[in-house]
Protein backbone atom coordinates (compact mmCIF):
# COMPACT_ATOMS: atom_id res chain seq x y z
CA UNK A 1 0.00 0.00 0.00
CA UNK A 2 1.83 3.31 -0.82
CA UNK A 3 1.45 6.43 0.96
CA UNK A 4 -1.24 8.52 -0.47
CA UNK A 5 -3.57 5.10 -0.15
CA UNK A 6 -2.61 4.34 3.20
CA UNK A 7 -3.60 8.09 4.09
CA UNK A 8 -6.84 7.83 2.55
CA UNK A 9 -7.53 4.51 4.62
CA UNK A 10 -6.37 6.24 7.76
CA UNK A 11 -8.49 9.31 6.64
CA UNK A 12 -11.66 7.10 5.78
CA UNK A 13 -14.36 7.71 8.75
CA UNK A 14 -16.70 4.55 8.93
CA UNK A 15 -20.37 4.84 9.06
CA UNK A 16 -20.86 3.36 12.23
CA UNK A 17 -18.31 5.86 13.70
CA UNK A 18 -21.48 8.44 12.95
CA UNK A 19 -23.71 5.88 14.75
CA UNK A 20 -21.94 5.36 17.60
CA UNK A 21 -21.80 9.34 17.64
CA UNK A 22 -25.10 10.19 16.98
CA UNK A 23 -26.05 7.87 19.69
CA UNK A 24 -23.52 9.62 22.06
CA UNK A 25 -25.28 12.85 21.16
CA UNK A 26 -28.97 12.02 21.87
CA UNK A 27 -27.86 10.26 25.11
CA UNK A 28 -26.16 13.40 26.02
CA UNK A 29 -28.90 15.53 24.78
CA UNK A 30 -32.39 13.75 25.67
CA UNK A 31 -31.84 14.58 29.32
CA UNK A 32 -31.91 18.57 28.47
CA UNK A 33 -34.75 18.25 25.91
CA UNK A 34 -36.85 15.64 28.50
CA UNK A 35 -36.22 18.92 30.95
CA UNK A 36 -37.16 21.07 28.16
CA UNK A 37 -40.47 18.73 27.81
CA UNK A 38 -41.68 18.59 31.41
CA UNK A 39 -40.25 22.72 31.97
CA UNK A 40 -44.03 23.24 29.57
CA UNK A 41 -45.80 21.05 31.36
CA UNK A 42 -47.27 20.15 34.69
CA UNK A 43 -46.72 17.26 37.06
CA UNK A 44 -49.54 14.91 36.04
CA UNK A 45 -48.35 15.12 32.66
CA UNK A 46 -44.56 14.68 33.63
CA UNK A 47 -45.71 11.69 35.62
CA UNK A 48 -48.28 9.60 33.43
CA UNK A 49 -46.94 6.37 31.18
CA UNK A 50 -46.09 6.17 28.77
CA UNK A 51 -44.58 9.46 28.78
CA UNK A 52 -44.84 12.65 26.72
CA UNK A 53 -42.16 13.50 24.62
CA UNK A 54 -43.50 16.70 22.93
CA UNK A 55 -43.52 20.19 24.78
CA UNK A 56 -46.59 21.48 25.84
CA UNK A 57 -47.32 25.05 26.18
CA UNK A 58 -46.78 26.19 29.50
CA UNK A 59 -43.10 27.04 29.37
CA UNK A 60 -43.48 30.89 29.53
CA UNK A 61 -46.76 30.75 32.03
CA UNK A 62 -44.25 28.42 34.55
CA UNK A 63 -41.36 30.89 34.26
CA UNK A 64 -43.08 33.61 35.01
CA UNK A 65 -44.43 31.52 38.19
CA UNK A 66 -40.73 31.02 39.01
CA UNK A 67 -39.96 34.90 38.87
CA UNK A 68 -42.44 35.95 40.88
CA UNK A 69 -41.73 32.79 43.80
CA UNK A 70 -38.38 33.40 44.13
CA UNK A 71 -35.85 36.51 42.95
CA UNK A 72 -34.57 34.07 40.23
CA UNK A 73 -32.75 36.37 38.13
CA UNK A 74 -31.36 37.97 41.40
CA UNK A 75 -30.31 34.36 41.73
CA UNK A 76 -28.58 33.93 37.92
CA UNK A 77 -26.95 37.30 38.52
CA UNK A 78 -25.46 36.12 41.93
CA UNK A 79 -24.57 32.37 40.60
CA UNK A 80 -22.25 34.95 37.58
CA UNK A 81 -20.55 36.44 39.93
CA UNK A 82 -19.61 33.44 42.00
CA UNK A 83 -18.71 31.25 39.19
CA UNK A 84 -16.70 33.94 37.15
CA UNK A 85 -14.69 35.11 40.17
CA UNK A 86 -13.87 31.22 41.06
CA UNK A 87 -13.52 30.49 37.58
CA UNK A 88 -10.88 33.46 36.90
CA UNK A 89 -8.96 32.29 40.42
CA UNK A 90 -8.93 28.93 39.08
CA UNK A 91 -7.18 29.87 35.59
CA UNK A 92 -4.75 32.62 37.57
CA UNK A 93 -4.18 31.05 41.02
CA UNK A 94 -4.07 27.79 40.27
CA UNK A 95 -1.34 28.52 36.84
CA UNK A 96 0.57 30.09 39.82
CA UNK A 97 0.96 27.34 42.23
CA UNK A 98 1.58 24.81 39.54
CA UNK A 99 3.81 27.05 38.24
CA UNK A 100 5.88 27.68 41.68
CA UNK A 101 5.62 23.47 42.60
CA UNK A 102 6.72 23.01 38.48
CA UNK A 103 9.79 25.44 38.56
CA UNK A 104 10.97 27.33 41.06
CA UNK A 105 13.24 25.31 43.93
CA UNK A 106 12.51 25.89 47.83
CA UNK A 107 12.36 23.50 51.10
CA UNK A 108 9.44 20.85 50.85
CA UNK A 109 8.31 21.41 47.88
CA UNK A 110 7.83 17.93 47.07
CA UNK A 111 6.71 16.91 50.83
CA UNK A 112 4.12 20.27 49.97
CA UNK A 113 2.87 19.02 46.81
CA UNK A 114 2.23 15.66 47.93
CA UNK A 115 -0.20 17.16 50.46
CA UNK A 116 -1.86 18.60 47.96
CA UNK A 117 -2.49 15.98 45.98
CA UNK A 118 -3.69 13.75 48.67
CA UNK A 119 -6.40 16.35 49.78
CA UNK A 120 -7.98 15.32 46.58
CA UNK A 121 -8.83 11.65 48.77
CA UNK A 122 -10.50 13.86 51.32
CA UNK A 123 -14.70 14.04 50.72
CA UNK A 124 -15.37 17.21 50.14
CA UNK A 125 -18.39 16.60 52.85
CA UNK A 126 -15.68 16.35 55.76
CA UNK A 127 -14.47 20.19 55.36
CA UNK A 128 -18.14 21.26 55.43
CA UNK A 129 -17.81 22.04 59.37
CA UNK A 130 -14.84 23.43 59.57
CA UNK A 131 -14.95 25.83 56.33
CA UNK A 132 -18.75 26.71 57.99
CA UNK A 133 -16.42 27.67 61.47
CA UNK A 134 -14.36 29.84 59.59
CA UNK A 135 -16.46 31.38 57.73
CA UNK A 136 -18.78 32.44 61.10
CA UNK A 137 -15.27 33.39 62.98
CA UNK A 138 -14.76 35.88 59.56
CA UNK A 139 -18.52 37.30 59.54
CA UNK A 140 -19.35 35.44 55.99
CA UNK A 141 -22.04 33.31 56.50
CA UNK A 142 -25.03 34.86 54.44
CA UNK A 143 -22.07 36.54 52.37
CA UNK A 144 -21.03 35.81 48.35
CA UNK A 145 -17.42 36.11 49.76
CA UNK A 146 -18.14 33.01 51.66
CA UNK A 147 -18.53 31.20 48.19
CA UNK A 148 -15.80 32.90 46.50
CA UNK A 149 -12.71 32.63 48.95
CA UNK A 150 -13.14 28.73 49.79
CA UNK A 151 -13.33 28.20 46.00
CA UNK A 152 -10.59 30.53 44.31
CA UNK A 153 -8.14 27.17 44.00
CA UNK A 154 -8.26 23.81 43.89
CA UNK A 155 -5.67 20.73 44.40
CA UNK A 156 -6.50 19.48 41.25
CA UNK A 157 -6.63 22.72 39.69
CA UNK A 158 -2.61 22.61 41.09
CA UNK A 159 -2.16 19.52 39.78
CA UNK A 160 -3.22 19.67 36.55
CA UNK A 161 -1.61 23.24 35.87
CA UNK A 162 1.71 21.68 37.47
CA UNK A 163 2.14 18.70 35.16
CA UNK A 164 1.21 20.75 32.54
CA UNK A 165 4.20 23.40 33.12
CA UNK A 166 6.40 20.70 34.14
CA UNK A 167 6.03 19.44 30.01
CA UNK A 168 5.45 22.66 28.24
CA UNK A 169 7.93 25.34 30.02
CA UNK A 170 11.99 24.08 29.22
CA UNK A 171 14.32 25.26 32.09
CA UNK A 172 16.47 27.18 28.85
CA UNK A 173 13.56 29.22 28.10
CA UNK A 174 13.52 30.17 32.46
CA UNK A 175 17.13 30.69 32.35
CA UNK A 176 17.39 32.43 29.61
CA UNK A 177 14.67 34.96 30.89
CA UNK A 178 16.07 35.24 34.17
CA UNK A 179 19.27 36.60 32.31
CA UNK A 180 17.69 39.20 30.52
CA UNK A 181 17.03 40.60 34.01
CA UNK A 182 13.46 39.61 34.66
CA UNK A 183 12.34 38.77 37.75
CA UNK A 184 10.42 35.40 38.59
CA UNK A 185 6.63 37.26 38.77
CA UNK A 186 8.01 38.82 35.14
CA UNK A 187 8.60 35.40 33.83
CA UNK A 188 5.58 33.89 35.08
CA UNK A 189 2.89 36.86 33.92
CA UNK A 190 4.85 37.30 30.58
CA UNK A 191 6.05 34.26 29.61
CA UNK A 192 4.45 31.15 31.26
CA UNK A 193 0.72 32.13 31.52
CA UNK A 194 0.47 33.60 27.96
CA UNK A 195 2.22 29.34 26.98
CA UNK A 196 -0.27 27.57 28.82
CA UNK A 197 -3.61 30.06 28.90
CA UNK A 198 -5.70 27.34 26.72
CA UNK A 199 -4.76 25.10 29.50
CA UNK A 200 -5.64 27.81 32.22
CA UNK A 201 -8.65 28.60 30.11
CA UNK A 202 -10.01 24.97 30.01
CA UNK A 203 -9.70 24.96 33.87
CA UNK A 204 -11.46 27.92 34.79
CA UNK A 205 -14.23 26.10 32.68
CA UNK A 206 -14.42 23.62 34.93
CA UNK A 207 -14.15 26.03 38.19
CA UNK A 208 -17.03 28.07 36.53
CA UNK A 209 -19.32 25.08 35.33
CA UNK A 210 -18.35 23.63 39.06
CA UNK A 211 -19.09 26.59 40.74
CA UNK A 212 -22.55 26.97 38.60
CA UNK A 213 -24.19 23.83 39.88
CA UNK A 214 -22.73 24.24 43.28
CA UNK A 215 -25.67 23.26 45.68
CA UNK A 216 -24.39 21.79 49.05
CA UNK A 217 -21.88 24.43 50.77
CA UNK A 218 -24.54 27.49 49.27
CA UNK A 219 -27.42 25.81 50.35
CA UNK A 220 -25.39 25.62 53.97
CA UNK A 221 -23.85 29.30 54.11
CA UNK A 222 -27.09 31.52 52.37
CA UNK A 223 -29.46 32.57 54.33
CA UNK A 224 -31.36 35.37 52.59
CA UNK A 225 -32.99 35.02 49.34
CA UNK A 226 -31.68 38.12 47.58
CA UNK A 227 -28.32 36.00 47.97
CA UNK A 228 -29.62 32.43 46.63
CA UNK A 229 -27.63 31.32 43.85
CA UNK A 230 -29.53 29.27 40.99
CA UNK A 231 -29.38 26.32 42.27
CA UNK A 232 -30.45 27.62 45.64
CA UNK A 233 -33.81 29.68 44.06
CA UNK A 234 -34.55 26.01 42.26
CA UNK A 235 -34.33 24.01 45.61
CA UNK A 236 -36.76 27.09 46.98
CA UNK A 237 -39.29 26.67 44.34
CA UNK A 238 -40.37 23.41 46.12
CA UNK A 239 -42.47 23.49 49.44
CA UNK A 240 -42.09 20.77 52.05
CA UNK A 241 -44.63 18.60 51.38
CA UNK A 242 -44.92 18.29 47.24
CA UNK A 243 -42.81 18.84 44.33
CA UNK A 244 -44.34 20.80 40.91
CA UNK A 245 -42.16 18.79 38.81
CA UNK A 246 -43.25 21.54 35.75
CA UNK A 247 -41.71 24.70 38.19
CA UNK A 248 -39.07 22.80 39.15
CA UNK A 249 -38.04 21.84 35.64
CA UNK A 250 -38.61 25.78 34.60
CA UNK A 251 -36.11 26.65 37.45
CA UNK A 252 -33.93 24.54 36.17
CA UNK A 253 -33.63 24.66 32.03
CA UNK A 254 -33.74 28.54 33.08
CA UNK A 255 -30.55 27.95 34.75
CA UNK A 256 -28.91 25.65 32.41
CA UNK A 257 -29.55 27.69 29.44
CA UNK A 258 -26.38 30.29 30.18
CA UNK A 259 -24.57 26.92 30.77
CA UNK A 260 -25.71 26.09 26.68
CA UNK A 261 -25.02 29.35 25.51
CA UNK A 262 -21.02 29.56 27.28
CA UNK A 263 -20.51 26.07 25.59
CA UNK A 264 -21.69 27.18 22.29
CA UNK A 265 -19.47 30.27 22.57
CA UNK A 266 -16.14 28.63 23.74
CA UNK A 267 -16.85 25.00 22.91
CA UNK A 268 -14.13 24.81 20.11
CA UNK A 269 -11.61 26.56 22.16
CA UNK A 270 -11.94 24.20 24.95
CA UNK A 271 -11.73 21.46 23.01
CA UNK A 272 -8.31 22.78 21.44
CA UNK A 273 -6.66 23.14 24.77
CA UNK A 274 -7.51 19.96 26.26
CA UNK A 275 -6.18 18.57 22.87
CA UNK A 276 -2.93 20.93 23.27
CA UNK A 277 -2.72 19.52 27.02
CA UNK A 278 -2.85 16.03 25.57
CA UNK A 279 -0.43 16.40 22.93
CA UNK A 280 2.15 18.07 24.93
CA UNK A 281 1.54 15.97 27.92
Amino acid sequence: MNTTSRRRHVGRVRWWNYLLLAVTAFACLFPLYWMFVVATTDTATATKMPPEVVPGGNFFHLAGLVLETVPFVQSLFNSLFVATAIGVGHAVLCALAGFAFAKLRFPGRNTLFLVVVLTMTVPTQLSVIPQYLIMSELGWVDTLQALVVPGLASAFGIFWMRQHIAVTISDELMQAAHLDGASTWQVFWRIVFPIVRPAAFVLGLFGFVTAWNDFLWPFIVLKSPERYTAQIAIKALQNSYDVDLGLAMSGSFLATVPLVVLFVLVGRRMVAGILEGAFKG
